[in-house]
């Protein structure tokens, strides 16, 4: 392939799902067994805090029975042997880019082993349950909750984000189903900035057709393949 020396990389649930974590938009993922209102808004939260923080608290706990998969591990060897730079921009909160060895992740949706204090604003890592209102540790008020991106709030490190999509040559959009914004725009933002765009995704998502090439199969395939054009480049 083509030498490149600036990459942004966008991963979403489709990286994941391979590993046993549910998609949302899929059939039988977590969109069908919750409303998206109830689990994944502020006003949702503010009406039924148990109910939410009791979600979040599965999830959390389910990552136990989870592993990094392929796809997640290739990614973790771009990053450690690709001479130029590198830009992993996950819509996951879940923690597989990191036990699969990836150390630079920038989690624009948040991570479920993070808490948010709503009193202080404080951020702490966060591996038990919220449910039972436990204190924030660092001001001790019992107002935390998941320090993830509901509909309706601002994802995270956006600037950083956009700065990296300035300068890349080549963005890559893997298990994504383009239809989450801000990240369902940056194929056309990175188009328009001059840049080569690559989707890799089990099937083709609602902007396939944007991309200027589209590879379509389980990520744990593609993704090992694709590292391996770049690195062989």
């Amino acid at each position: 392939m083509t030498q490149v020396s600036r990459i942004v990389i966008l991963t979403g649930a489709g990286i994941s799902a391979e590993s046993g974590i549910d998609t949302f938009r899929d059939s039988g993922g977590l969109w069908e067994k919750h409303s998206i209102e109830d689990v994944a808004t502020p006003e949702g939260f503010a009406r039924d805090p148990d109910l939410v923080l009791g979600f979040y608290d599965a999830r959390r706990a389910a990552l136990a029975d989870v592993e990094p998969n392929a796809a997640h591990t290739a990614l973790a060897r771009l990053e450690r042997d690709f001479s130029g730079d590198l830009l992993l921009v996950t819509q996951n909160v879940d923690d597989l880019h990191e036990r699969g060895g990836s150390t630079t992740i920038c989690h624009m949706h948040g991570e479920l082993k993070s808490a948010l204090c709503t009193s202080c604003g404080t951020r702490s890592p966060w591996e038990t349950t919220m449910i039972d209102r436990p204190p924030c540790p660092v001001c001790q008020a019992p107002t935390l909750r998941p320090d993830v991106v509901w509909f309706g709030e601002i994802p995270y490190q956006m600037r950083r984000i956009e700065e990296a999509m300035m300068g890349c040559d080549l963005f890559v959009s893997i298990g994504t189903s383009g239809a989450v914004y801000p990240a369902a725009g940056f194929v056309q933002q990175a188009k328009r900035l001059g840049a080569r765009t690559l989707e890799l995704n089990l099937e083709p998502s609602e902007g396939t057709s944007i991309f200027h090439e589209a590879r379509h199969g389980p990520a744990s395939e593609l993704v090992p393949a694709w590292v391996e054009e770049v690195l062989g480049a």
